[in-house]
């Protein structure tokens, strides 16, 4: 690799959990590669949530993908801690001179050298060369030398030039001994060191505090990932049941669909059966007095008297007619009465929907995790015995899970941030909203005629 001139870097071989150099090297399917047992075990601690990520690009996976071991990769590693070329890394810079951000020696002359030390009494930065005499010299034994540092510019007052030694109780704020004779006369002052020392033992005190809410919290949050865990599970069964059961109400729409239709062919079967049955019989009775009538008409034109009277034997007497069923002759007769029926039908069964809707929709908001939330609890640091009024430090109080407050909750969904307040809706009878407005007219049940 060093005679194709790359230069690589041990960066780049490093597993971005462990950051260690890559060990059995496998590559995920959005294209990083990690130590085979570091990556399993990163997804071991989501197995309960059924969802793996990437833990660079957090792409998601589901189901979990099959690892598999990246040779080639592997064989690349193998052979770049062999070469030794990521211990090839180039010499650190030269820090002699001082940069854009260090902080400059107050003693060096022309082009300044970086500054190492910082003395309390001379208030002054140093080089390495120029910070010897306080450490050989018997006259700075008793200067205190700190890192340097650009912050170490506030130490100093703004208006005397010298160290803020002490602290402003009463206005809250250091200062230096020369600002107790004017602008803090009369205050209460305290050493900086001991106000330092007292604020310690108090954010000691919150750190505590803090210690035993992470541990609470520690302590619920496996508790409430079980919850969203059933509760997600308890809520694709609930999805599949409810398909289950609206199926088989379609199911039996569509059975009593296809009954009505049947009985209105069979009644139309039926009835046109009959008037057909009618129609024959009479169309042979005028068959019959057709062929009576062409008879009497050749009798009547016979003159041979004894011919006549042996052929108006048979036909002296006249057929019988059948006495006919009473006929609805009405070219407007339809289904009407029916329809009607079916119309008082839709009517009930969209009474029964909404109903079952609003009944359904009040039992889902039963349902959820997290409760009204409780009042933020306060926690107040200890003071401290030796000050009069020194100020008193509060823990931030914590927030309410998942962003609840005293505001209403989204009717459609507790788990949203707070909103504003939404105007209540119906459902129609098939599932669609309604307006408030159109809700109490749906609401009111409305009087159908039952048919006897």
């Amino acid at each position: 690799m060093a005679q194709a001139g790359v230069v690589l870097d041990k960066d780049q071989f490093n597993c971005s959990i462990c950051l260690d150099v890559l060990k059995d090297p496998v590559t995920i399917p959005c294209g990083h590669s990690y130590c085979s047992s570091c990556i399993e075990s990163y997804w071991d601690q989501d197995d309960y949530l059924g969802v793996f990520a990437c833990p660079q690009c957090r792409q998601t996976f589901n189901p979990r993908p099959v690892l598999a071991r990246n040779t080639m990769l592997t064989d690349v590693v193998e052979k770049f801690k062999k070469t030794g070329l990521h211990d090839d890394t180039p010499p650190p810079p030269n820090h002699s001179f001082a940069e854009a951000d260090d902080v400059e020696c107050d003693v060096c002359a022309g082009r300044k050298s970086r500054a190492v030390k910082w003395c309390l009494v001379c208030l002054a930065s140093y080089c390495d060369l120029h910070v010897q005499p306080h450490y050989e010299s018997a006259a700075f034994k008793k200067h205190k030398l700190v890192s340097a540092s650009k912050r170490l510019q506030e130490a100093i007052c703004p208006r005397h030039d010298r160290l803020l030694e002490l602290y402003c109780r009463t206005d809250e704020r250091c200062a230096c001994y020369l600002c107790l004779a004017d602008e803090h006369k009369g205050h209460d002052t305290v050493l900086a060191a001991a106000e330092m020392q007292q604020r310690q033992r108090q954010l000691c005190d919150m750190k505590q505090s803090s210690q035993l809410r992470i541990q609470q919290r520690e302590k619920e949050a496996p508790e409430l990932r079980q919850a969203i865990f059933s509760l997600s599970r308890s809520a694709r069964a609930a999805a599949e049941e409810s398909d289950a059961v609206f199926t088989e109400l379609i199911q039996s729409i569509e059975l009593k669909r296809f009954e009505v239709r049947e009985l209105i062919m069979a009644q139309e079967k039926t009835a046109v059966s009959q008037a057909e049955q009618l129609l024959d019989k009479i169309q042979k009775e005028i068959t019959e007095l057709k062929k009576n009538e062409a008879e009497l008409d050749r009798l009547c034109h016979t003159e041979d008297h004894i011919q006549f009277l042996q052929s108006s034997q048979s036909v002296l007497a006249s057929p019988i007619l059948s006495a006919l069923p009473p006929v609805t002759v009405d070219p407007n007769l339809n289904f009407g009465p029916v329809m009607k029926a079916v119309s008082d039908f839709k009517g009930l069964l969209q009474e029964v929907c909404q109903g079952g809707f609003v009944s359904i929709y009040e039992r889902m908001r039963d349902v959820v995790i997290v409760g009204p939330p409780v009042p933020t609890v306060h926690i107040n640091a200890p003071q401290s015995a030796d000050t009069g009024s020194a100020a008193q430090m509060v823990a931030p109080a914590v927030p309410p899970l998942c962003g609840l407050d005293q505001s209403p909750v989204n009717p459609l969904n507790p788990f949203l941030n707070p909103g504003p307040a939404l105007p209540t809706f119906a459902f129609s009878p098939f599932g669609s909203k309604l307006s408030t407005g159109s809700r109490q007219r749906h609401l009111q049940r409305r009087a159908h005629p039952r048919r006897k």
